[in-house]
């Protein structure tokens, strides 16, 4: 067989899989069906009382597991129980069912079981923070079960490393991150920070997809991003250590990431990425001010302090302070301006402040396509986003150019047949044409 005839070209689908186990988020559980994860009209199980179904079909589907952990929700009802011990309980009735022969194939021969799966046992074990989370869900998943066949603590160890080192978020069709699942076959795949295949969910499938061409299928060489790489390479070693027990090495962290750190140059009319170390401009030759260092690393403190702060909520006021004491000081690509114009952009759709978010959205593109590249999900969704919020704004000529850029990505990182595109981005469109030429 010739060269060619392996090629494989960017927007191949590797993998399509269901979920050995999986949980829906607690936060999402009274809006989205805890089956399929659909949102829209939802029942309630009759008898737990704490599950919602968008059908029967769903419920029915669900049964073989949920019939097991049914009791002991309606128990927990007035209790927070963790995503992460539900999980494992699903896990440990899924185990009692027989489901440690299920496989999941990665190629025509080869598959995995759950067993396959690394579980880092013994970096687990060192670890003071993860042993003490461990011994904690434990609490509660030995009271939540109950009466159930528990494995030994040595198992139960190895089902918690399981979930930590292979899980995938399952995201929706924004990029929200709304449940947890483990996926067999496709836990094969290694991390790179700069990665030429990338993950995406139609519910709870997932779809693994080429984001580049590849010369053949060789899965030994086919990398997806553990992790959201828009951080300094530090970062992304040391969340990488700590969650994963590995120090990265991918061609991203070997490489100098110069407009990570970067300060703007002095001159507004340069936009060179100025390094700290320099007196002036490598470009343009302006010099820095007196005390600017001071002044940049007193920003970049004080944008580190609120982003932390702003971890699950974003406020608009806190970001748009932050941006302003960057002007001049940040770099447009600097990681902590790109963080907080996404902070930014969240918290304007948030207040339904709609021109507000468009101008960060549109702000943020160059920063997307620096660090997540042109083809990935989250690229593609920031560009239909924009489209989405033009149409509303009335900018029609302009949402029928953002909307086929966002086609041109998702078309390679979902497929043609997603429901991002078919229910989403596809309507928007006719509707974005249909007007501009009523109009015209």
């Amino acid at each position: 067989m010739s060269e060619s005839e392996n090629f494989i070209k960017k927007g191949t689908t590797l993998f399509t899989a269901k979920p050995f186990a999986y949980v829906l988020y607690s936060k999402y559980r009274n809006e989205r069906c805890d089956y399929c994860f659909k949102s829209g009209k939802l029942f309630r199980c009759s008898v737990c009382k704490c599950i919602y179904y968008c059908n029967q079909s769903c419920q029915q589907m669900s049964w073989t597991i949920h019939s097991k952990e049914c009791a002991s929700l309606k128990r927990f009802s007035s209790k927070v129980i963790p995503d992460v011990a539900r999980l494992m309980a699903r896990i440990i009735i899924k185990l009692n069912q027989g489901g440690g022969e299920e496989i999941g194939y990665y190629s025509k021969t080869k598959y995995r079981k759950f067993k396959d799966l690394m579980s880092h046992y013994s970096d687990i074990k060192k670890d003071e923070k993860k042993m003490e989370h461990f011994v904690c869900v434990c609490g509660v998943l030995y009271e939540f079960l109950g009466d159930m066949s528990i494995p030994n603590s040595a198992e139960l160890m190895g089902i918690y490393g399981r979930i930590y080192i292979n899980s995938f978020n399952i995201s929706d069709l924004d990029m929200n991150n709304i449940g947890a699942g483990i996926y067999l076959g496709p836990s094969i795949l290694d991390h790179s920070c700069k990665p030429n295949a990338v993950a995406t969910f139609e519910g709870t499938t997932i779809i693994i997809r080429t984001t580049e061409d590849l010369p053949c299928l060789d899965l030994s060489q086919i990398r997806i991003s553990y992790i959201d790489v828009i951080k300094t390479t530090k970062d992304r070693r040391e969340e990488l250590q700590s969650s994963y027990y590995f120090w990265c090495n991918c061609k991203k962290c070997e490489e100098s990431e110069p407009m990570v750190e970067a300060a703007a140059c002095p001159n507004k009319f340069c936009t060179y990425p100025c390094s700290l170390d320099a007196d002036m401009c490598e470009n343009c030759n302006t010099k820095f001010p007196e005390n600017f260092k001071e002044t940049f690393y007193e920003i970049s403190d004080l944008t580190a302090y609120h982003l932390q702060n702003m971890k699950n909520i974003a406020y608009l006021d806190v970001s748009t302070m932050c941006l302003k004491k960057q002007e001049g000081v940040l770099h447009p690509l600097n990681i902590q301006h790109v963080q907080t114009l996404q902070s930014a952009f969240d918290s304007s759709l948030t207040l339904q402040h709609w021109e507000e978010a468009e101008s960060y959205a549109k702000r943020l593109i160059n920063g997307y396509l620096t660090y997540y590249g042109e083809f990935h999900p989250s690229t593609g969704i920031l560009y239909l986003s924009i489209g989405k919020l033009q149409v509303y704004l009335k900018k029609l000529k302009q949402a029928i150019e953002t909307l086929r850029k966002a086609s041109a990505i998702l078309t390679i990182t979902h497929g043609e047949q997603h429901t991002v595109i078919e229910h989403n981005l596809k309507p928007l469109l006719y509707q974005a044409t249909v007007e501009e030429f009523n109009e015209s």
